[in-house]
């Protein structure tokens, strides 16, 4: 399964890169997330709480850091039973403009199970994409 969303964002790639990468902020700009612990850098765990289910912590790996471009950040089941791979790309598109890219692949052996008692993420990708937009816009 895979949830995508993009925004066009009237901001530089190392506007938008700044708040991604700043943990504690999370909450102030995206809704869906009651908190992050950890550092956002290459190699790093963070743990993520949502919510969804602030009952329970996310433990993600951050790679494949390209500050102003992207990252990944992953997390799921031993002997990848269940995987979730978030994706977050930056492309500069004219103008002062960024191209912000959104995208989660779920899955493993019991990804079919476990989507299927899964909220829609789609309207939170979405929610996640526009409030990085207006953060980023508000300077």
């Amino acid at each position: 399964m895979v949830y995508e969303a993009t925004a066009t964002i009237a901001a530089d790639p190392a506007t938008i890169w700044s708040i991604l990468t700043d943990a504690a902020g999370y909450p102030d700009w995206d809704s869906g997330v009651v908190r992050i612990e950890g550092t956002i850098a290459d190699g790093e765990k963070i743990k993520l709480v949502s919510e969804v289910d602030p009952g329970r912590t996310f433990t993600l790996k951050v790679a494949d850091v390209r500050p102003g471009e992207g990252m990944r950040w992953s997390g799921g089941m031993p002997l990848g039973l269940f995987r979730g791979v978030r994706t977050f790309r930056l492309e500069p598109d004219g103008d002062g403009q960024t191209r912000f890219t959104l995208r989660e692949e779920l899955s493993g052996a019991m990804a079919g199970m476990i989507t299927k008692k899964m909220p829609d993420m789609g309207p939170s990708f979405e929610q996640f994409a526009n409030g990085l937009k207006a953060r980023a816009e508000a300077g």
